[in-house]
């Protein structure tokens, strides 16, 4: 796993390709360098099976260039905030060196995702503290390395954006991305018997890009993605807002 730019963090299998893919792909047309951690397989899923939305993140992960993709494989919907999980994703952090984590909502309706959001932002500040030792996968003890930023992607509930980012080149290849998890949403060529959820409807998809249009009016462009900061955010340069 050698170092990148981005770190993009989910909870579920599908939670980045919903709420900052768009980012990523913005990004990855710049130059930078993307990795993907999930933290579990979304095995209580009403539709599928944790080993399917395996198989649908690689295929997700290899259609966005990510770099790597990563699955911790804690218990989905009863994780816990605890030492060893906060470690897990300290070594992740410590093995590729991120400048920029993005990570799960800091509220929302799925109480995973809020959960998740915690979780990440203090394994962010305990990798920063040298008395804090993991090892990495070769047995070496691993160097302490803090994120320059955290940020928290927007999901189903709509919260007010701290700022919001333009993928208005990338909304179609991101609608392409979570089509990927087959599984999970809507496919008009699929027979599936299995229950009908919330987000498995033609009317979800319809929603996600009305969603990325309202981020995006207040600021002038067609789509967005909308992030939350747990602090103040600085700039240098007042010409470099929009």
């Amino acid at each position: 796993m050698k170092k990148i730019d981005i770190l993009a963090i989910g909870v579920h299998p599908d939670d980045i390709e919903l709420a900052c893919s768009g980012t990523l792909l913005r990004h990855i047309a710049q130059g930078k360098t993307v990795g993907l951690l999930d933290l579990t397989m979304g095995e209580l899923g009403t539709r599928g099976s944790g080993p399917l939305r395996l198989k649908e993140a690689a295929t997700a992960a290899q259609m966005m260039g990510a770099t790597f993709r990563k699955n911790l494989q804690m218990s989905d919907g009863f994780f816990r905030y605890s030492q060893s999980n906060i470690l897990k994703i300290v070594q992740v952090i410590r093995a590729c060196q991120p400048e920029i984590i993005l990570a799960n909502s800091l509220t929302d309706r799925h109480p995973d995702h809020g959960r998740a959001a915690k979780l990440v932002a203090d394994a962010c500040f305990y990798s920063g503290l040298v008395k804090v030792p993991t090892t990495g996968k070769d047995g070496q003890v691993q160097e302490r390395w803090r994120p320059k930023a955290l940020y928290h992607y927007i999901q189903d509930r709509n919260l007010v954006p701290d700022f919001v980012v333009d993928i208005s080149d990338y909304v179609d290849r991101k609608q392409e991305l979570i089509l990927a998890f087959r599984s999970q949403f809507f496919n008009p060529d699929d027979a599936s018997k299995d229950l009908q959820t919330p987000i498995s409807g033609e009317d979800f998809l319809k929603f996600l890009r009305a969603k990325a249009r309202t981020f995006g009016r207040d600021a002038g462009f067609e789509y967005a993605e909308g992030f939350n900061v747990d602090r103040t955010i600085g700039v240098r340069d007042l010409f470099g807002l929009v």
